[in-house]
């Protein structure tokens, strides 16, 4: 699993390449809580057009963040999904919190 982060102001831009589950989601969650640790950003958006799986784990990941950013009056979106990936996200029932583009 790759990450790669772009910062535009309060926005956090974040880039997921390879698979997000049980394998990767730990050590991707201790990365990005680390970068948003110091509540600067106002928004996260979760790019997944290179995302090739997501498991439960994976899904577990997305609600935990989101739910930090919340917790700060922020918001997070999804943007690129695959059709693979956006039917596990559709699945999961995400969508109903978690604007999906």
């Amino acid at each position: 699993m790759n990450i790669e982060f772009i910062e535009i102001g309060h926005e956090l831009f974040i880039k997921l390449n390879g698979d997000l589950d049980h394998h990767s989601s730990e050590s991707i969650r201790d990365i990005i809580d680390e970068k948003i640790k110091d509540e600067k950003y106002k928004k996260i958006v979760i790019d997944l057009k290179k995302l090739d799986f997501i498991d439960s784990s994976g899904i577990g990941f997305v609600i935990g963040r989101y739910k930090v950013i919340r917790k700060r009056n922020g918001v997070i979106e999804i943007i690129n999904a695959s059709k693979k990936v956006r039917k596990i996200l559709d699945m999961s029932g995400i969508g109903k919190i978690i604007n999906i583009k």
